[in-house]
């Protein structure tokens, strides 16, 4: 790494390693080259009637080709938006790179979208076709079909009634388009050409279309297969399971096939633990809040089967362990048992054969972060924007320091302004915001992305995130606290789901918190209350109150005293994306919780 220190004491670090995408490559070229030289490489496995299929490449790249000589021959051409609105499946990655090799841009929209949201969206790309994936997709769609002038054509990945699922339609329709004509149009799109256009999840104000490029995502691509040569690697798995309307989902999904690492698709996080039991990924990617829910849910059964005091024991064992830099045999000892008592059916719950964890989206946290080293699964964490095509920082094997969010990856270079505020510059960084050129303008200055984020750089070229410059609590006193410090420390208990830390312009800090709904249970019946209550009948409980006070006082050991949580409040709901309180990635939309909540936060203050 390199740092340079200005006279204003701007402190920049690049990446020693580069990554170069020439003007004449594109995304679908790792398609045909897999296809060609490890055609009987298994690219995917995918789930049929409960049973995991291996789709080779060469399946893969025909499959493909198929499919985007159907979008031809609906009339797309290149250059043309096509939007996705699905679940995460195997027919989702199929479109994706068809999409491309049509020559098309592909827009991805959450499942979970509103009406509104999916308006918006389909509206401001003007999309010309779409791909819903169910029946109640469709009759959403067809509800705002007459204020959607460009959309002209509607599939869907289900069958219906009357409906050939999307994949065979479009392999029907395409039969008659020749197959060198496909791959003409498909080597015609250039590393410059738009590939897709990922819309923000919106915390606040309208979603902006991020516009990325083949070069950017190859860039990223590149980039990260160079960060994890351990995983991300020919024989090695991967079950996804966040949206792919991630770009962080996305982006690994196509490392995946890219790196020849094979890759399964799970729509549905309810059977998650027994569908890694069958997949045996050998690493998983995931949002923070899926390691809590880990975390707490093992901690939670051990209680409850009286083998609290043996989780609680490994637990701080395993944070000893993380942060020795050279265990003492003793420790070695004390840790092999544990590992047999607790680790080991940790590791089994990830499926087995899980080596390590890739993180991004929130904070991890850095207690959580140190508990899964200590357990044998590292979970590196990384930084990343949909501006940047996911990570521009992370940890690795040969870099990794807890609490951080890594370097630099290859072709990256990162900048703490004068303000604290994190600038960014690469290959992966996109080129603007669709149709909006002032928001382009304010966010790409002079070569680097102003992110809005507020961190830090050690000397060895680590980064540290700390807020958000718009998140920044001021409270009536001039102190300002970054409430995602709070926040992450919270939700390490298991009785908390989200939280909320609040105290702008007020003269101390509180929060909002919502209840885990399993582990509320789980409490209640320890405490012998009634099974029916629920947390507005149990607000001022002085047992609950009491337990949630513990996890108050561990968060403010992060922070200094004018820092601290003074008082909370106990929500009778948690936060839901119905509700537009929380983004499809989990992040807090916190301007629609406090509008919600404004008389509760208010009452944390005037004690009413």
């Amino acid at each position: 790494m390199r740092s340079v220190l200005s006279s204003r004491d701007v402190r920049e670090y690049s990446a020693p390693a580069t990554i170069t995408v020439t003007g004449e490559e594109n995304l679908t070229d790792m398609i045909w080259a897999n296809a060609d030289r490890f055609g009987d490489a298994v690219s995917f496995r995918r789930q049929i009637d409960g049973s995991w299929v291996d789709v080779t490449a060469r399946e893969f790249a025909a499959h493909v080709l198929a499919v985007a000589k159907g979008l031809i021959a609906s009339g797309l051409r290149p250059g043309d938006r096509v939007a996705l609105l699905s679940k995460t499946r195997y027919e989702w990655s199929l479109l994706d790179f068809a999409i491309w090799t049509a020559g098309c841009v592909t827009v991805p929209i959450y499942e979970t979208s509103s009406a509104e949201q999916v308006e918006w969206i389909l509206a401001d790309s003007g999309a010309r076709a779409l791909v819903v994936e169910t029946a109640a997709h469709h009759e959403l769609v067809d509800s705002l079909v007459d204020r959607l002038p460009e959309l002209a054509r509607v599939w869907q990945m289900d069958a219906g009634p009357e409906l050939a699922p999307a994949v065979d339609e479009l392999t029907a329709l395409g039969s008659d388009v020749d197959d060198d004509t496909t791959h003409e149009l498909r080597r015609g799109v250039r590393a410059d050409s738009t590939a897709t256009l990922v819309y923000t999840s919106g915390t606040t104000g309208r979603p902006k279309g991020v516009e990325l490029t083949h070069r950017n995502l190859l860039a990223e691509v590149r980039a990260d297969i160079q960060a994890f040569p351990q995983l991300l690697r020919a024989g090695n798995s991967m079950l996804v399971f966040l949206p792919l309307a991630h770009v962080f989902a996305r982006a690994i999904a196509i490392c995946c096939v890219y790196a020849r690492t094979t890759l399964g698709h799970l729509p549905d996080v309810k059977t998650l633990v027994r569908d890694l039991g069958t997949f045996r990924p050998t690493f998983v990617v995931a949002v923070p809040r899926v390691f809590e829910k880990v975390y707490n849910s093992a901690k939670q059964k051990a209680h409850a089967e009286g083998k609290g005091k043996i989780f609680d024991a490994a637990e701080e064992l395993a944070l000893e362990y993380s942060r020795t830099d050279s265990p003492s045999l003793a420790l070695k000892a004390k840790h092999l048992v544990a590992d047999r008592l607790v680790y080991g059916k940790l590791r089994t719950a990830l499926g087995g054969r899980c080596e390590a964890a890739i993180s991004g989206g929130a904070p991890l946290g850095e207690r959580l972060g140190h508990f899964f080293r200590g357990i044998g699964v590292p979970v590196f964490e990384g930084y990343g924007l949909t501006e940047t095509s996911a990570a521009i920082a992370v940890n690795t094997s040969t870099g990794f320091k807890v609490g951080t969010v890594g370097r630099p990856v290859a072709g990256a270079s990162v900048q703490i302004a004068g303000d604290g505020e994190v600038l960014l510059s690469g290959d992966m960084v996109f080129r603007g915001y669709w149709h909006n050129e002032a928001a382009t303008k304010e966010s790409l200055q002079e070569g680097w992305l102003h992110t809005g984020d507020l961190g830090t750089l050690d000397d060895d070229g680590f980064l540290v995130i700390t807020g958000r410059k718009k998140e920044i609590i001021v409270t009536a006193g001039g102190k300002n606290v970054a409430p995602t410090v709070l926040e992450d420390r919270l939700r390490l208990h298991p009785l908390i789901s989200q939280c909320l830390v609040v105290g702008d312009r007020k003269p101390f800090i509180g929060v909002l918190i919502t209840l885990d709904t399993d582990y509320f249970t789980h409490w209640k019946t320890r405490r012998s209350k009634p099974s029916t209550a629920t947390p507005a009948d149990l607000a001022d409980d002085p047992d609950l109150r009491a337990e949630l006070q513990k996890a108050v006082d561990d968060a403010n050991k992060a922070v200094s005293r004018a820092e601290s949580i003074r008082t909370f409040a106990i929500l009778p709901e948690d936060f839901t994306e119905e509700r537009g309180e929380i983004t499809p990635s989990l992040k807090l939309r916190r301007e629609v919780i406090t509008t919600k909540y404004a008389d509760r936060i208010e009452s944390l203050y005037t004690g009413h």
